[in-house]
């Protein structure tokens, strides 16, 4: 009996986690050689085993060379071998593994793995939230935060919690870690398309930072920004990025 979709998207995501832990740990690469050889390795695996088990569907890596093939198809798997290369070669857990399928450039199912955490969260498998912290918890980037986040969490009271890839600050709103990830630093559809399918599974709010919704599959593949957090925080967080003054 063949897998569904969620469920071999969960699949692949599972497995090219436990690869990279493999990679990683095996003692026999420096830490400059060991996040190509990770995303390498995890990339040949995902796009050999996604042309195998769905040969009509496109694909998007961001390991492998774009072509203009998936533009005329419904259905794309939009993956990411390792999102957070720097955390993975630095033997850090804030790194994952991103599976999506995007149909009619909307992120439909998705699976992100945390390998390092040993856990894979699917579109398909919705768990309930945990209870939200006021004021809210924003997730930034480790070196660079955005000043849209550095405003909005001022203005909520906020406190900042720093993470690595985009996969793992996404995956803490879900998991309740953290209430709001906005991003607006520049993006590209593979660091957002299946974090975003499971946010949205599990109830959470997600849009582009002037709230309207993010498109997949399209000829450019760059996303510049990003919401993903709590529904209770998602009108309040748009109105003030609205109300920011122009950057200098």
């Amino acid at each position: 009996m063949s897998m569904t979709d969620a469920e071999l998207a969960a699949q692949l995501a599972t497995v090219a986690g436990q690869l990279l832990l493999q990679v990683r740990d095996c003692g026999l690469l420096s830490l400059k050689s060991l996040g190509k050889a990770g995303d390498q390795t995890a990339n040949q695996f995902l796009i050999h085993a996604i042309r195998e088990q769905r040969p009509d569907d496109g694909l998007l890596s961001e390991e492998s060379k774009d072509t203009n093939e998936r533009l005329g198809k419904s259905r794309v798997w939009i993956i990411d071998p390792v999102d957070g290369t720097r955390e993975y070669g630095e033997g850090r857990t804030d790194w994952a593994v991103h599976v999506a399928l995007a149909i009619d450039g909307v992120p439909s199912i998705g699976a992100v793995a945390l390998p390092a955490l040993g856990l894979v969260l699917r579109s398909d498998q919705p768990a309930l939230l945990p209870v939200a912290m006021h004021p809210p918890r924003m997730l930034v980037s480790r070196s660079r935060p955005p000043r849209e986040a550095l405003a909005v969490a001022e203005a909520l009271g906020g406190e900042l919690v720093a993470m690595g890839s985009a996969g793992a600050k996404a995956m803490a709103v879900v998991r309740g870690e953290a209430e709001i990830y906005l991003h607006t630093g520049g993006q590209y559809e593979w660091d957002s398309c299946a974090p975003v399918a499971v946010a949205a599974a599990h109830g959470l709010h997600v849009s582009r930072i002037d709230g309207s919704p993010l498109v997949y599959n399209q000829r450019n593949v760059y996303l510049p920004d990003l919401l993903i957090c709590r529904a209770e925080w998602g009108e309040q967080v748009l109105r003030l990025v609205r109300e920011m003054p122009a950057a200098a």
